[in-house]
């Protein structure tokens, strides 16, 4: 009986022991996060090397910010913490990641191709940032997402269009940013009578067009300015034509006075 009571004692001290690591995975990508980002003093809590050493047990989540499943890190978010930086791609090393969110911070620089190694990520929300730089295509290899959220940045070059890929994709925004080029036909297209998103998923970008997007304004000269440049046109006609009446007419008489004077003198003395 004694033997089974050590075993019974032994298995229970280890079940309340806290695991004396995490994944490796992990602890590196949690580490290089914490060095490509700053913010104040209270905005990441416990966001220590020792922490990132062991940064979940089971379910509970040591970590601010972090949800952990199963002893990984399962969602990160930080937002609206005045986070300052750049997103390092070794975000890409928390492979169990299934939900980033980094909006509302003052976040600048690309947006990390490595995030195409997260490939059970179902929820990106980068958006309310400072990010530029292109889209990255390769978030087309996170065939689970659900949510790409990247407004109001200052994103550049087209939308790739990769991204009409997503099969699963529910929720798209890149409205605000600096985006240009056709809006893929797999992001606008029509189920029945609704766009798969509507306009309000890529307003603001100056040089975005297509459906769902209302046709771009003519860049020709608009009414108004074709009807004021033929009256200005008219008007320096009339001017041009006046002034070239007045001439004549003042050449004429010039001609006709010197004409007199030279009957006169032929004219005999009585």
């Amino acid at each position: 009986m004694g033997a089974w009571t050590v075993l019974l004692v032994s298995l229970l001290t280890c079940a309340a022991l806290r695991p004396s690591s995490s994944d490796p995975s992990d602890e590196a990508c949690l580490t290089h996060l914490s060095q490509s980002i700053q913010g104040p003093t209270t905005s990441l809590q416990n966001w220590t090397k020792s922490t990132f050493a062991n940064p979940c047990s089971g379910f509970t989540s040591y970590l601010q910010g972090a949800t952990c499943n199963n002893g990984r890190i399962y969602k990160l978010s930080l937002t609206n913490l005045s986070l300052r930086g750049s997103i390092s791609p070794f975000l890409a090393n928390c492979t169990n990641l299934q939900a980033l969110d980094l909006s509302s911070n003052f976040l600048t620089g690309p947006i990390p191709a490595d995030l195409q190694y997260l490939v059970n990520l179902a929820v990106l929300n980068l958006s309310s940032n400072r990010l530029d730089g292109p889209i990255p295509p390769q978030l087309t290899f996170c065939a689970y997402l659900n949510v790409i959220d990247l407004h109001d940045n200052l994103l550049t070059g087209p939308v790739p269009q990769q991204l009409g890929l997503l099969a699963r994709l529910s929720a798209f925004d890149v409205s605000n940013n600096r985006l240009s080029g056709p809006i893929p036909a797999n992001l606008g297209n029509r189920s029945g009578n609704s766009p798969k998103f509507n306009a309000s998923s890529f307003e603001g970008n100056k040089d975005l067009y297509g459906y769902p997007l209302p046709p771009l304004k003519s860049k020709g000269l608009s009414v108004l300015a074709i009807v004021l440049i033929g009256l200005g046109s008219g008007f320096a006609s009339l001017v041009l034509s006046f002034t070239g009446v007045c001439i004549w007419l003042k050449i004429t008489e010039q001609k006709m006075a010197l004409d007199e004077g030279k009957i006169s003198q032929l004219m005999p003395d009585y």
